[in-house]
């Protein structure tokens, strides 16, 4: 084979310098060049030459300088001249001093253009030449006539200008001959003759601010143009993009080719240079030593240089410049920001840089300039402004079919016949032939294989482009052997394996240092031989730095380079796997401008994954050293697998990068590396040119995954050959198309493939160029695609007959679920095509318009049949249809058309005309066209211009129809307009019945946003009242007169119905707030007001009287006179609980009012007056209504941070009253003020102080008192800042009889704590008890019989109850108590809880213990410390009257339990023992203990709680227990038995049989299966007094929970039943739910965690009905969200406090339910529904709700879909946080 004929398309290797023997060459003056001038006759076209290049000479002109100009005006005679000045610009100037040359005589004519030639600058060319043929003859002469200023600078000679014009023409005719040459030598073998006119680009324009495109972002749509573009306009920088082999450089030489012909006339100059010569340049050039060295030297010298560079510099845009190769430059381009505005062309400057100022016009702006690169590296391209980009395009499938013809055409038809066969027939080699040099070299591998086959079994064709790529290296190697050879490729490689491995070594080396070209001294001769023989190198002619020239080579192609280096790194023994994963990475087709810069591997990685395949392994082998090595070579092959298993999951892995990892997946065939990358859903590719090859790769990943697949091409250009591919992606789910680049002609290919996709679902089809004709082919295409579910031509322009041509599909495509057409040119006419084809087909379920953005048609999967006439009515709720036509223009002449067409739609359910212009006679005609939807729920006419008429109509309206159950109007009805109806299989449109039978149907009449006149507020009044089953009244966010709002309160009351009134953010003024206070007294049903002047504000009604009414009135700066006008509207509302008058600013005067008029008022729950300015004058007020009104019970005040005033009022069973004051800090009058209230109050008080400030005369004066103060029975005093001295002195003051003091400063702790103890024993004989808890010292007082005690042997006989409990007291501060406990021989009760007790407690409580003879209970709770033997020794000095011991939390050794144990056999009298959560014995101790506790044989209580006993210890414990006929409580919760588990835990229920006086049992967590609950029931029924039972956290199932359940029914005084975390289910709920009556103590309930499901909280929710006492309810995760029903019921549990809800995924139907009984609900104080589905509309409605509801503390409402957007959700008592 040739060497040159591999050569045709690719990029290649040549000399930039040729022999120059047939150069023409010319001598200055050789007048030879100007024979087309010797025919002009001189005397006669001078004025022709004016008149023929007119335009030109005045476009010179208009640039020239003011005195060029001048000179030439200078010319004109006087009267012209004068004329001329009166022109307007320099051009009309110009233009008449042109027409007065054309008219003059002959050598005034030529005077000026002699002038003009001398003077003038930048003179084209051509024009120079002209004139000085015409002219030139008499310049020399010429001259002396022509005068200068003295300051003028003198113009070149004519004779030195013309000889620069002959050094140019001269060069410019040697550089035409020299491309002349040269495109002979690079076509000479072509198999095909170049042709311009069919080499297509694909251009875009871009700016130098966005050197590429960025992923997400679609270019603008390409334009396609033949190659002669490229030179067709000048002036700009192109950069022509082309794949490895895409003919570039061909193309640059054609180009040079044609101009040297003579085309493009406006280029004078055109310099082509090749990247991989100017590589070899290192050090810095100029311009003119780029252009003349590397190029093309001037014969002529240096003056012939000199002419020419001058002639550049002058004329830049006549010159062009092409670079070549661009890939093949080792370094990257300098950004011209960093160049400065401006180069000198003369200037010396690096490579990088002296091209990058050509290209950013730093340096000869105006020139042409070419580049040819790959397409990844045109972002290191930085161009002008107005760079293109032109992407030179592959062959389509005819070329190919043509190229492969005349390749064979001269070896034999029958080989031409089979070759185009192989070639068409095959896929992969069809896809690669897409690029050209790839086609030839597929033509070469045909050759080789079919030649060979007359000698050798027919050949498998390759799969990959490294197969070719070595069938090619074996086609070189057989050029070795001579001409014919066709010897087996195994032989070839072996025989030549040393030469491969030189020629694979040396192109390793050129990638690694940046080379592709090669001097002698790199190779051998022998190598530079046989690699030049065998075609694989080729030689070249090079220009040294400094001029010389030498010789060198290259590899044919810079791929066959990459090839070879790839097969260096599988072959060579010195490669490790680190360094192949080094080699081995993904290429982009985009990179940064910060990415370093790779060099001439765009290929390699891709040539070593193809090595890896299985199919190369054999060649490896050979080529490595033979058989031995095969393990090593595929290990080696295996590695490139897994680092491209690798690359796999990694997220950085954009389209360009997705497309490059197939490329090499489809390289190694490996179809499990295949499968993994193609397990991604979905492939997004986005504005990257895709072509056959990456179609193909595409196709092959993602048939290989096991998972359907999503395309989703994104600007990507795609040539229409492409399309032909995608049918090879078997599971191919999802198609998507988004460009304006696919047109109808791209539809039209894309529609002879759709039929063959199988497995698709869902196309797209959007924002491109389809139009009517290309849809219809795609709707022919889709009627055989029954498969399709999904279809969007959104964003096209199709018009109303490509929407009747796709409503023909509708039938056809039976699984189709979606149609979306929103962005077209669809008139009203098409949507009401799609209206009247829903009312056809039942399998179109909802038709959605917005205007023209959105057309969408949504399909229901589970009916295909055509509709009838008669539907019935009864149709499915599933079929049910929503027509949404909004912005469609729709008016009242349109309205007949739409419901004729909507006539037969009988399943309708939502119809929404919203943002049209039917007005309000629209929606009278609607109302009225549309009798017969039965089935319809909601009709939206929002933003239709309705008017108010049209909303009293609408009153009328839900008057008289049965089924509409809402309307929603706002604006007066211009904006929001919504009706709501019930489903009802009768007519939605029937009359109410006269009977009321109708009165379950909840209606809804919202009219907000809305300025209601006071006629239309009558008229709507009168027909709402008639309007029996009206449940709400929204009038929010409106504006109401006052004599609007009197019609409305004359209404009220006659709104039976009614349950709300809502008037939230109206602006209220303060008298129409009394206003409507006056309502509370006229209408018994109002259950709650709550009005402020612009906010939440509503009034709450009952159906029936209500009992108890709530009333808020805040935000409205009362004053005292408005508070009397209050109290007095009070007076006569009988039914008032509480009064909320916060934040009004009502300040001293404003609550006196109050408490002087609170006797009259009927208030009968509280009264809020928080955040209302108060002073301590205030506060005494407040305490003051403690004395002079009986039925305050409660008075709390704080002046804090947050001010808080309330006034509770007694309620039954309140006993005393209490007066609690945080904050206020009291001068000495307010204090004395307070001590008389506190004095004059009739019945016993409770005083709690709290963070008051005051000095400490004022808090030794109060102190003092109180102590006097006899009503004081309970005194609270909370961070005042007392000292111990003055604790001590208020407990040795105090006076009375069973008093109590609770004091808690911050400093009681540790060692104070004790001393404060020990000094109060001391202080007062009345102490009955103290206690200290953290940091809180509580003291009680008793009675004593003798009005003077005495001190009797240093003995305190009243104190019997001593407590330390968590106050971080150590054993050594116990010290300070001895003395004083060893005289308290009357302590009944002493408590130590999580004290350290350590070595000297120990010796303390020895010490004391024995002289506690009255000492009956005892508790040394610890925190995990290990009980000391000294606490073991003090306990048996304790006295055998001991009835309870806590030892709770202790560590306890065998020896201590073996000592308690003995312990506890003395204890005969004990009655309570608490051991939970003791550990540290072994199974020997845990026996002795046992046996020690059996002994109690009076125990009545018994806690054991997690601790661990063994087999013996338990059968010991149970047999104890069975002997304990006196026990009442026992807790064994956690508790570990034995090592069986479940026999260990029946031996123990077993012996509970004799337990009968059981009152209190705790199982939690013991496993206990339904064995255990079967002996459980056995004891159950003798538990007559059984009041709680714990067995949360065991494994009850549904059957034996219904008998647990049966057995608790006999347990009627039951107060507490947890059964939370078990296995119970629908039978044991039910079992529940009957059960629950019988049960009518019970007081909480727990069956959180079990799979109660809907049916159980059915019976559940029965049972509850009757449960008055129940306080706790909590159904945690109980696998149901449908509690409604147990909702529905709690306002029947009229006891409920705390009710969790939580994780059962209720929605907002649940909500509404409880807000319905939450204002029943008054001892609700906690409500869960954590971790449900309710949004935040459900929020809202429960915040609402919680303004009729002050008593309800916290609403959890954490893991909701809610997003906290409305002033209504910052109500602090909902609680969104996890706790």
């Amino acid at each position: 084979m040739p060497e040159a004929q591999f050569l045709i398309m690719g990029d290649i290797a040549i000399s930039p310098i040729a022999s120059y023997e047939q150069t023409p060459s010319y001598e200055p003056g050789d007048n030879r060049r100007w024979t087309k001038m010797d025919d002009i006759d001189l005397e006669d076209d001078i004025r022709n030459v004016v008149t023929q290049e007119a335009a030109i000479i005045v476009d010179v002109l208009c640039l020239q300088r003011d005195n060029v100009l001048g000179r030439i005006y200078g010319l004109v005679e006087r009267n012209t001249r004068e004329r001329l000045e009166h022109l307007p610009n320099r051009r009309d100037t110009v233009l008449g001093i042109l027409d007065y040359f054309k008219t003059s005589e002959r050598n005034r004519c030529l005077h000026f253009l002699k002038t003009m030639w001398m003077f003038c600058e930048n003179i084209p060319l051509e024009l120079e030449i002209k004139v000085l043929s015409i002219a030139g003859w008499s310049f020399d002469t010429g001259m002396t006539t022509i005068h200068f200023a003295d300051s003028e600078e003198l113009p070149p000679s004519p004779s030195a200008k013309r000889a620069r014009l002959d050094h140019v023409q001269i060069y410019t005719s040697y550089m035409r001959s020299f491309l002349q040459q040269k495109f002979e030598r690079v076509t000479k073998d072509m198999a095909k003759k170049v042709c311009l006119d069919t080499m297509y680009l694909s251009l875009r324009q871009r700016g130098a601010a966005r050197p590429r495109a960025q992923e997400g972002q679609e270019p603008g749509p390409d334009q396609r143009e033949s190659a002669e573009w490229l030179l067709s306009t000048t002036g700009r920088v192109v950069v022509v993009l082309g794949l490895a082999g895409s003919g570039k450089t061909l193309l640059m030489h054609c180009l040079s080719h044609r101009w040297a012909e003579g085309l493009y006339p406006d280029i004078q100059l055109l310099f082509l240079l090749e990247f991989r010569q100017l590589n070899l340049v290192s050090q810095p050039l100029s311009l003119k030593e780029l252009l003349f060295q590397f190029f093309l030297p001037p014969e002529g010298g240096e003056e012939q240089s000199e002419a020419v560079f001058s002639y550049i510099l002058d004329n830049p845009q006549k010159v062009c410049f092409i670079f070549d190769g661009y890939d093949e430059l080792g370094a990257k381009f300098t950004d011209p920001m960093t160049l400065g505005s401006t180069l000198d062309p003369c200037q010396r400057l690096l490579m990088a840089d002296l091209l990058s100022g050509l290209c950013s016009y730093k340096i000869l702006p105006g020139c042409t300039v070419l580049i040819t690169c790959r397409p990844r590296d045109v972002s290191d391209l930085f161009g002008s402004s107005s760079c293109f980009v032109a992407e030179l395009l592959g062959f389509s499938q005819q070329q190919v079919r043509e190229y492969t013809e005349e390749f064979f055409q001269e070896k034999g038809d029958a080989l031409k016949e089979k070759a185009l066969s192989r070639m068409m027939g095959s896929r992969h080699l069809l896809s690669m032939s897409h690029v050209p040099a790839l086609c030839h070299v597929c033509c070469v591998c045909l050759d080789h294989l079919l030649s060979g086959e007359v000698s050798q079994p027919a050949a498998q064709l390759p799969s990959s482009l490294t197969q070719i790529y070595l069938h090619i290296l074996s086609a070189f190697l057989s050029h070795c052997e001579g001409s014919g050879s066709s010897l087996a490729a195994t032989y070839l490689l072996q025989k030549y394996r040393a030469q491969i491995a030189e020629l694979c070594k040396l192109a390793m080396d050129g990638l690694e240092t940046s080379r592709i070209v090669f001097q002698a001294q790199d190779l051998s001769p022998q190598l530079m031989n046989f690699g030049a023989n065998a075609g694989i190198l080729s030689r070249v002619d090079l220009t040294c730095p400094d001029g010389s020239r030498s010789l060198g080579c290259a590899f044919m192609h810079l791929t066959m380079q990459e090839f070879l280096a790839a097969l260096h790194l599988m072959t060579s023994p010195d490669v490790s796997e680190l360094k192949l994963k080094k080699k081995l990475n993904l290429k982009s087709r985009w990179i940064a401008k910060s990415d370093p810069r790779t060099v001439f591997t765009d290929s390699l990685h891709l040539y070593m994954c193809g090595l890896a395949a299985e199919a190369c392994t054999s060649s490896l082998v050979v080529l490595e050293g033979g058989e031995e090595v095969r393990g090593v070579v595929q290990r080696r092959q295996a590695a490139v697998r897994r680092i491209l298993l690798g690359f796999v999951g990694s997220a950085s892995q954009t389209g360009p990068k997705i497309v490059e990892l197939c490329r090499c997946a489809h390289e190694t065939q490996d179809v499990n590396l295949a499968a993994a990358i193609g397990s991604r859903a979905r492939f997004e590719l986005r504005n990257i040119r895709l072509n056959p090859v990456d179609m193909d790769a595409l196709a092959f990943v993602t048939s290989a995954a096991s998972q359907m697949v999503c395309l989703d091409f994104g600007g990507c250009s795609i040539e229409l050959e492409c399309l032909n591919i995608i049918p090879n992606i078997k599971n191919l789910e999802h198609l998507i198309f988004r460009s304006r680049k696919y047109d109808d002609n791209f539809a039209e290919a894309l529609s002879s493939i759709l039929p063959r996709l199988e497995s698709l679902k869902q196309l797209d089809f959007i924002s491109g160029g389809l139009t009517d004709a290309g849809a219809a082919k795609l709707v022919t295409a889709l009627e055989s695609c029954l498969q399709i579910t999904h279809l969007n031509v959104s964003d096209n322009s199709l018009s109303d007959e490509s929407i009747r041509k796709i409503t023909y599909l509708f039938p056809k495509l039976t699984n189709i679920t979606s149609v979306m057409l929103g962005k077209n040119n669809i008139s009203r006419d098409g949507i009401f095509i799609l209206v009247e084809k829903m009312a056809t087909f039942l399998n179109i379920k909802k038709v959605h318009v917005i205007g023209r953005k959105e057309i969408n048609v949504f399909f229901s999967p589970n009916s295909h049949t055509p509709g009838s006439v008669g539907m019935d009515k009864s149709e499915d709720i599933d079929t049910a249809k929503e027509l949404i036509l909004n912005e469609c223009s729709l008016r009242l002449a349109h309205l007949a058309s739409l419901c004729s067409k909507l006539k037969n739609c009988a399943s309708l359910k939502l119809l929404n005309l919203s943002s049209n212009s039917l007005e309000s006679r629209g929606l009278r005609k609607l109302l009225g066209l549309l009798p017969k939807l039965g089935t319809i729920q909601e009709i939206n006419l929002s933003e239709n211009e309705v008017d108010m008429e049209g909303i009293v109509f609408l009153s009328t309206f839900l008057q008289t129809q049965k089924d509409i159950r809402e309307v929603h109007a706002s604006h007066n009805g211009k904006r929001k307009l919504i009706l709501k109806f019930n489903i009802c299989k009768r007519d939605a449109f029937d009359p109410l019945t006269s009977d009321g039978s109708d009165l379950h149907l909840h209606k809804k009449f919202s009219l907000t946003q809305s300025e209601v006149q006071p006629a239309i507020m009558k008229r709507l009044c009168r027909n709402l009242v008639k309007c029996t089953n009206l449940r709400e009244l929204d009038l929010s966010h409106g504006t109401l007169k006052y004599e609007s709002i009197e019609k409305l309160l004359d209404s009220l009351p006659h709104m039976t119905s009614l349950h709300m009134l809502n008037l939230s953010h109206i602006q209220m003024s303060k008298d129409i707030a009394l206003l409507f206070m006056r309502s509370l007294a006229k209408c018994q049903r109002i259950t709650a007001v709550n009005l402020r002047p612009c906010g939440d504000a509503f009034i709450m009604f009952l159906q029936a009287k209500a009992q108890a009414a709530t009333c808020k009135l805040t935000q409205y700066e009362l004053n005292r006179f408005d508070v009397v006008k209050l109290s007095e509207i009070l007076e006569d509302c009988q039914h008032l609980a509480d009064l909320d008058l916060s934040s009004n600013s009502l300040r001293d005067e404003g609550v006196k009012s109050l408490v002087d008029s609170l006797p009259k008022l009927q208030i009968s729950r509280s009264v809020c007056l928080n955040d209302n300015r108060l002073s301590q004058a205030g506060v005494v007020y407040l305490a003051n209504s403690l004395s002079t009104c009986e039925k305050v019970a409660v008075v709390e005040v704080s002046l804090g941070a947050e001010e808080r005033s309330w006034i509770h009022l007694a309620q039954e069973n309140d006993a005393g009253k209490t007066l609690s004051l945080t904050a206020c800090s009291f001068d000495a009058s307010h204090l004395q003020q307070l001590l008389e209230i506190l004095s004059s109050c009739p019945r016993e008080l409770k005083l709690e102080l709290s963070s008051t400030t005051l000095d400490s005369q004022s808090r030794q004066y109060l102190l003092s008192n109180l102590a006097q103060v006899s009503t004081v029975q309970t005194l609270e005093l909370s961070n005042n800042g007392l000292n111990a001295e003055e604790i001590t002195h208020l407990v040795k003051q105090l006076r009375g009889d069973y008093r109590t003091i609770r004091i808690e400063e911050p400093w009681i702790k540790k060692e104070a704590a004790v001393s404060l103890v020990a000094s109060c024993l001391d202080l007062n004989p009345r102490t009955g008890e103290i206690r200290v808890e953290k940091t809180c010292f509580h003291l009680s007082f008793e009675s004593h019989p003798h009005s003077e005690v005495s001190f009797e042997n240093n003995c305190l006989s009243e104190v019997h109850s001593l407590s330390l409990v968590d106050c971080d007291v150590e054993g050594r501060h116990l010290s300070l108590l001895q003395a004083p406990i060893q005289r308290t021989s009357s302590l009944l009760t002493l408590q130590f809880t999580r004290l350290t007790v350590g070595r000297e407690g120990a010796e303390f409580l020895a010490s004391i213990l024995p002289s506690l003879t009255s000492l009956r209970s005892l508790s040394l709770n610890s925190k995990g410390e290990t009980l000391s033997k000294g606490v073991i020794c003090a306990l048996r000095r304790t006295q055998r009257q001991l009835q309870s011991l806590s030892l709770s939390h202790h560590v306890i050794s065998d020896d201590a339990a073996t000592a308690l144990g003995g312990v506890l056999e003395g204890l005969t009298r004990v009655r309570s023992l608490n051991l939970s959560y003791c550990s540290g014995w072994t199974s020997a101790g845990g026996r002795v203990l046992v046996r020690g506790l059996v002994q109690c044989l009076s125990l009545e209580e018994i806690w054991l709680d997690s601790i661990q006993l063994d087999e013996e210890s338990t059968v010991c414990l149970a047999q104890g227990l069975q002997n304990m006929t006196s026990i009442k409580k026992i807790s064994i919760s956690k508790m570990v038995l034995g090592s069986k588990g479940s026999s260990e835990v029946l031996s123990v229920l077993a012996c509970l049989h004799s337990c009968t006086g059981l009152q209190e049992i705790d199982l939690q967590g013991l496993r206990i299966d339904d064995q255990g609950i079967e002996e459980l029931v056995k004891c159950i029924p003798k538990w007559t007094k059984l009041s709680k039972i714990n067995l949360s956290e065991n494994c009850v199932r549904d059957q034996a929970g219904e008998k647990l359940v049966e057995a608790l029914s006999h347990c009627r005084e039951l107060q507490q039943l947890r059964l939370s975390r078990n296995k119970l289910g629908t039978s044991s709920a039910a079992r529940l739910g009957r059960v629950l009556p019988s049960l009518r103590h019970l007081t909480e309930l727990d069956l959180s965690e079990n799979k109660v499901c809907s049916e159980g909280s059915l019976s559940l929710s029965q049972g509850l009905v009757s449960m008055k006492t129940l306080k706790i309810l909590r159904l945690t995760s109980v696998g149901t969200s449908d509690l409604g029903p147990v909702a529905a019921c709690l306002q029947h549990c009229t006891s409920i406090e705390d009710i969790s809800l939580a994780w059962n995924e209720c929605g907002n139907e649940v909500v509404q339910k409880l807000v319905e009984v939450l204002p029943q609900c008054i001892n609700l104080r906690r409500l869960d529904l954590e971790a449900n589905n309710i949004n935040t509309s459900g929020a809202k409605t429960l915040a609402t709700c919680l303004l009729s509801c002050p008593w309800i503390e916290v609403i959890r409402l954490w893991r909701n879909p809610i997003v906290k957007d409305d002033h209504i959700l910052r109500d602090r008592r909902l609680n969104f946080s996890s706790t």
